[in-house]
């Protein structure tokens, strides 16, 4: 199946509205671009850089970002875009510049920050172009990875759920797939309403201790670079060295896969011994094992309900508003929706992505057709 075959047997009523391939032959750069629905504004979506991206990816990276959007009721459509490019390239910021310059055309696509880039990526395609969003604070942004909104909100987001099913975080036992940015805020969310995380991982692995991970000891920083050790590099009293494909079948109370898409699907799902699973990550569960979850009475938070902190925190920014105003913002809209999909999940037995989906989708659409938002 070539691409534009693998695009459009994805196309329906609200996108993509358009899909553009990149080729810089000079420094070889290769990336692709989805503009999935502008019916609420410009589309916002990240910039992911990494070299096994394929364009079906991107595009339902797009319609996340189009739902998520749509469901935190700001004004804005869903894009994705991805450089095909290891993160750490050399001349990652030359890349970055030509990217920019190859952009500059595409007026209705904001780009943010995403899985390989960060505030510095976007102050460097601003500095080219004059549009970007998840800025450093001296350029009058709002730092995503910094102030740890996505994983914050991903936190609020479980709390709500534990709380409808008659659970509580407190004294969770909570296992992270991934360490980045989004998977340290929510460690030390989930801290703050008093969990245990047990179990963290990146691409390298993980480590489990079923006591609880030290927070501050998987942060030591190497007293060289000054970069934060890689957690396999990490000498651990007590902690087990882990898997990554362990991670998903540890037995924990809330499970968070907040890194890679499509890490739990139906080849593993049957391993999830967890009573709530939250998507801090994009798509990290296919439908199918998002189904069978349910059926076996796990409650799933779906990702672009979940995780939508950054784009709010972004739609802040461009408002010229706080951080303090982001975390208030975000809390306020993730707390919300996650409780009213699941009443409506609960009174129309459906699952809460459905539920999510037909919410967001209703308000698209409205907007296609010209209709004042719900």
């Amino acid at each position: 199946m070539n691409a534009e075959e693998e695009i459009f047997g994805y196309a329906d009523e609200i996108g993509p509205e358009k899909v553009i391939f990149f080729h810089d032959p000079r420094l070889q750069l290769k990336a692709i671009l989805v503009v999935d629905n502008t019916a609420l504004g410009p589309a916002v979506g990240g910039v992911r850089m990494a070299l096994n991206v394929t364009t079906a990816e991107v595009f339902r990276l797009a319609r996340a970002m189009t739902l998520k959007n749509a469901a935190a009721g700001i004004p804005y459509g869903g894009a994705k875009s991805a450089l095909l490019a290891e993160s750490d390239v050399v001349d990652r910021d030359e890349m970055l510049k030509v990217y920019a310059r190859l952009l500059r055309d595409q007026v209705d696509y904001i780009p943010g920050p995403d899985m390989g880039t960060d505030e510095h990526c976007m102050a460097v395609m601003h500095c080219e172009i004059g549009r970007a969003a998840g800025l450093p604070a001296d350029l009058g942004g709002i730092p995503l990875d910094e102030i740890g909104v996505t994983g914050y909100g991903a936190v609020e987001a479980a709390e709500v759920a534990a709380r409808f099913v008659g659970r509580e975080l407190k004294g969770a036992c909570v296992a992270i797939e991934g360490f980045g940015a989004v998977g340290q805020a929510c460690f030390r969310a989930l801290l703050d309403k008093g969990a245990r995380v047990v179990a963290v991982s990146d691409v390298h692995g993980g480590v489990f201790d079923p006591e609880g991970l030290d927070f501050d000891a998987l942060l030591t920083r190497d007293p060289v670079t000054g970069k934060p050790n890689k957690l396999w590099n990490r000498r651990l009293d007590k902690a087990k060295r882990i898997s990554c494909a362990d991670l998903f079948s540890l037995d924990v109370d809330v499970l968070i896969p907040g890194a890679r898409p499509d890490v739990i699907t139906m080849e593993n799902v049957g391993n999830v011994k967890a009573w709530l699973v939250v998507e801090a990550a994009n798509i990290p569960v296919s439908i199918e094992a998002e189904s069978w979850l349910a059926d076996h009475g796990v409650l799933v938070i779906p990702d672009f309900i979940a995780n939508a902190g950054g784009v709010i925190a972004i739609s802040v920014e461009l408002r010229k508003g706080t951080v303090d105003e982001s975390f208030q913002v975000a809390g306020d809209q993730i707390r919300a929706n996650v409780q009213k999909i699941l009443e409506i999940a609960r009174d129309e037995s459906v699952l809460p992505r459905v539920a999510a989906e037909t919410m967001a989708r209703r308000r698209v659409l409205n907007a296609m057709r010209g209709e004042r938002a719900e």
